[in-house]
């Protein structure tokens, strides 16, 4: 029965967070003259000494301990004596423990998003280093039409970004003090609330004893959030995965983000890429399950709730490890500059431009678009490419095309004409980059100073 219910082996973790609690709940007890100046003096100095003790691996584990905040207690009784038994008065371990959950969460939150920042610095960094690099743009995994590398590193960054914003408001949702609710109804205690949330850094109260020591509505939260991240990296890393491929050749990548085969000598495998996509299969299931037992617990504090931890801690380690591993990997990445381009040339990807030139001509862009699939054929049968076609083969299927129109088939006309806000023309490519350095200069504001 021990051995099952105990989460000690995984809420270990959280011993930072509830020794901080604890510390500031105590000076609370003091300040509202529940105890004695100088039985929380002496509380706070053990915790402190308990502190160390776990820091430098001197604490002792005891098979009986059910979870780390009868662990820190049990081994400060063991200190201090009786008046140790005082620091739980006027909470419950219910408060307790979402408090040390919260804070845990809301430290990891700003750990994660610096990765995020890291991660998004290195793609602007890329992206003007590569500037002036066109390569192909792909829907329907078809070549579609060319854009600027500059360009597609910033929709990534742009995602990235997204994930950036969806932090700061699981910050917010998480930034409010449970503790003080005791085990459901709040305490006959004369606390004060508003002392303890400004030493721990909440910027808010819950309002409703109740609800807030079964909320873990922030847990899911940030498990969406982790979610969506993987995702981006997810398919970033397909795309790194696919690009790599010898056919394709457009990227390679550094011998120390692939492996080889037992078998084969001759492979180069894109392993970190593909752990990656692997591993948001699991914070998926991460997320299915805490909204699993979350969606019939009756009110107030249910034991299922234990099961918030696992998963969140395994997320949190993935997601980090994961931006970790994923910007230097992106940072000694080669690009095939040449080969980017000629994948861009190939399969008609200045077909748009034709039927656009067809339509400023006067034709309904539909009539338009028929005439440039008629136009697309032509070349296929011909084995030839539309920068390859004279006026005349042109004049073939419209008398409305003059000389101008062959400037169109080539894809640096292509890029460059793409003007309209947000598009890949090198002007608004450099829109985006001064917009994304903006971005990252305020979401490194808000890591400093998150309240």
């Amino acid at each position: 029965m021990e051995e099952f219910t105990a989460s000690l082996p995984f809420d270990k973790r959280l011993y930072k967070q509830d020794i901080r609690g604890s510390i500031a709940h105590t000076a609370m007890l003091a300040r509202t003259e529940i105890l004695e100046l100088e039985e929380s003096d002496l509380i706070i100095d053990a915790l402190q000494e308990i502190y160390a003790e776990i820091e430098e691996g001197r604490f002792q584990i005891d098979s009986a301990d059910e979870d780390i905040h009868l662990a820190i207690e049990r081994r400060l009784i063991e200190k201090i004596g009786p008046v140790g038994g005082k620091l739980h008065t006027a909470r419950s371990r219910n408060d307790q423990v979402a408090t040390d959950l919260k804070m845990y969460l809301k430290d990891e939150i700003l750990s994660t998003g610096r990765l995020i920042v890291n991660l998004q610095k290195k793609l602007v960094e890329l992206a003007r280093e590569h500037q002036d690099v066109i390569m192909p743009g792909y829907s329907h995994f078809q070549v579609a039409q060319p854009i600027l590398y500059s360009h597609y590193l910033m929709s990534h960054l742009f995602a990235l970004g997204r994930d950036f914003k969806r932090l700061k408001c699981t910050y917010k949702r998480s930034n409010v003090l449970p503790l003080g609710s005791a085990a459901l109804a709040g305490t006959s205690f004369p606390i004060d609330r508003q002392f303890v949330a400004e030493q721990l850094g909440f910027a808010n109260l819950s309002e409703n004893a109740l609800d807030a020591v079964s909320d873990r509505d922030f847990v899911v939260d940030f498990l969406a959030s982790a979610n969506l991240i993987m995702i981006h990296l997810s398919r970033f890393s397909e795309d790194i995965i696919v690009m790599s491929n010898p056919r394709f050749g457009l990227v390679e990548l550094d011998d120390a983000f692939t492996t080889g085969s037992s078998i084969m000598p001759q492979k180069k495998n894109p392993d970190v890429a593909e752990l990656i996509r692997g591993k948001t299969g699991r914070i998926q299931g991460h997320l299915t399950a805490m909204l699993t037992t979350l969606k019939a617990l009756p009110s107030g504090y249910n034991r299922d709730l234990q099961e918030d931890k696992e998963g969140l801690f395994a997320a949190v380690d993935t997601v980090k490890s994961s931006l970790e591993v994923f910007t230097p990997m992106i940072s000694t990445m080669n690009i095939n500059a040449s080969k980017m381009k000629q994948a861009a040339e190939e399969g008609f990807g200045v077909a748009t431009d034709l039927a656009d030139y067809l339509t400023r001509k006067g034709l309904p862009f539909r009539e338009a678009h028929r005439l440039t699939g008629e136009i697309i054929k032509y070349c296929l049968g011909q084995n030839k490419r539309l920068e390859n076609l004279r006026l005349e083969d042109l004049k073939r299927f419209s008398a409305v095309f003059e000389d101008d129109c062959l400037e169109l088939l080539n894809v640096e006309n292509s890029v460059a004409n793409k003007t309209s806000p947000g598009g890949t023309a090198p002007s608004r490519v450099e829109e985006q980059i001064k917009t994304a350095e903006k971005i990252l200069t305020d979401e490194e504001k808000w890591l400093n100073s998150p309240l």
